[in-house]
């Protein structure tokens, strides 16, 4: 049961892309994130954004999977999970930042469970450096 409510908050509250930035020195963790990854190149907007295998619904369900249920004592949990899809379409510098250090473990280890190829970012029909951005809040209800 615990499992099954987890996964049920987690669809509810997974929102992809839920506010773009026009470069990432705009992020609100850009000081934290250039001492995790590689940002030179990257961008947060393209003409075709990354695309999961399957699509976005196909990401979800397969971050849901991959993802271990942890018991956390707060009452609400929000993480940042960031995350460059390369110009070859492999995932690199995973980096989730949250108030719950557990829990944005948990989720970059979800994102480095799934190792499959995305179709690529594409800018002026080339491909680009990504910067994949997702919020995840959880919440408790009992």
């Amino acid at each position: 049961m615990k499992k099954f409510l987890f996964f049920i908050s987690l669809f509810l509250s997974i929102s992809l892309f839920a506010q773009q930035y026009n470069s990432v020195r705009e992020l609100p963790d850009y000081a934290v994130l250039k001492t995790k990854m590689k940002l030179d190149d990257a961008v947060t907007k393209a003409d075709t954004p990354p695309e999961f295998p399957g699509g976005t619904e196909n990401f979800k369900k397969e971050f849901a999977d991959k993802m271990d249920v942890i018991d956390v004592k707060s009452r609400k949990i929000d993480t940042r999970v960031y995350f460059i899809v390369e110009k070859t379409g492999y995932v690199r510098y995973v980096t989730a930042l949250g108030n719950d250090p557990k829990h944005s473990h948990a989720a970059e280890v979800a994102v480095r469970r799934l190792f499959v190829k995305w179709k690529p970012a594409m800018v002026n029909g080339q491909p680009v450096r990504y910067l994949y951005t997702f919020p995840l809040t959880l919440k408790k209800y009992n």
